[in-house]
């Protein structure tokens, strides 16, 4: 480095500069984080709240949901696995992550910023022990956020929390889904049941709520693949795990996107779509599945689509001694939560983060 170079870096970050940030957009993003003291709010402190969401304490069956463009919610709920149970901590597990986001930096999106957001607490279920109830209490739940105006996104609890919030997404049309998963959940009864976590798809569709000629799953491996016929038939597109790699992701995402097309979107996202070396800490791991960047890569290549809701599924921290499968959680439903203000409902909205993206 030759002294001019020196002498003007010494000019730009020291003494009165020391602490200016001089690209107008993380300007932006430092202006909503650090106070004028030059600290931030300490990641441990405080009450712990979905993605660091302000909390809103609300009244069921009639919520206060005024002003909010998405609602983050617990669904503890695992009555319905097939293998190891504990996904009913899930959602406590993800309150406890710290430091995800609030900053996108390859969208260059801030939703908290960007959008009105709240954790709005756990769904209120009648009875433990009442699977039926149970979905029927989610539905009600969705159903009044969908009412509100307000894009749910939910933590699971097992996968068969979708289908009573696609029932209520898709009430009056069905949706289109992007499912990132190890399992394609579109199988038939199971011990007597149809309302188990391996088919909400399948019922979903039965329902009418899913379109599956506008639905993708992405990362389907494992010993079960006779189960999901009912995903060709239908008309659902399926990528394999082991195709990925010959696929690559831009391939993947340009796909997912001309599946889903310019309609409503459900993006549900498994964590056994991880690999266990990134998720060990779910009720059925899959070995041979995706890294966390594949699946970062895939999320972020959705920006645009006209997301109406997603959810984050099965993780059951019990299984983990390391937090990883937690920590992974957050950060997908944070990059879920990226999406949104993509979404063709918030165009033109702008605010300080947005106007400094371009």
């Amino acid at each position: 480095m030759d002294d001019q170079k020196l002498a003007a870096l010494r000019a730009r970050y020291s003494g009165r500069n020391e602490a200016v940030i001089h690209d107008p957009h993380f300007s932006a993003v430092a202006g909503r984080m650090i106070n004028e003291s030059g600290t931030r709010v300490a990641p441990f402190a405080g009450m712990p709240t979905l993605l660091d969401a302000p909390h809103r304490p609300v009244t069921w069956p009639s919520p206060d949901l005024s002003g909010l463009d998405v609602a983050l919610i617990g669904v503890p709920m695992d009555l319905a696995v097939s293998n190891r149970n504990g996904s009913r901590f899930g959602p406590r597990a993800l309150r406890t992550i710290e430091r995800i986001g609030p900053y996108n930096h390859v969208l260059k999106t801030m939703p908290g910023a960007e959008l009105a957001l709240a954790d709005i607490g756990d769904v209120p279920f009648r009875s433990r022990y009442d699977l039926p109830g149970s979905h029927a209490d989610i539905e009600q739940t969705i159903a009044a956020i969908m009412a509100a105006g307000v894009i749910p996104l939910s933590v699971g609890g097992d996968h068969s929390i979708s289908l009573p919030i696609l029932r209520a997404l898709g009430r009056d049309r069905p949706v289109g889904m992007i499912h990132i998963d190890a399992h394609c959940d579109t199988g038939g009864p199971f011990d007597g049941t149809k309302f188990h976590h391996g088919g909400p798809f399948r019922q979903a569709v039965l329902d009418g709520v899913l379109d599956p000629e506008r639905t993708i799953q992405i990362g389907i491996r494992g010993s079960s693949e006779y189960l999901w016929e009912f995903s060709k038939d239908s008309g659902m597109t399926v990528i394999h795990a082991e195709e990925m790699p010959a696929m690559g992701l831009d391939a993947i995402i340009a796909k997912a996107r001309r599946v889903a097309g310019d309609g409503s979107v459900y993006v549900s996202f498994d964590i056994d779509s991880l690999d266990p070396a990134f998720a060990p800490g779910t009720g059925t791991p899959e070995i041979g599945g995706l890294t966390t960047r594949e699946a970062q890569a895939i999320l972020r290549g959705l920006a645009g689509i006209d997301i109406i809701g997603g959810d984050l599924v099965e993780v059951a921290p019990q299984y983990d001694a390391t937090t990883n499968t937690a920590h992974a959680g957050a950060q997908m439903l944070f990059e879920i939560l990226s999406l949104v203000p993509f979404a063709p409902r918030f165009a033109g909205r702008g605010g300080v983060i947005a106007e400094s993206r371009g």
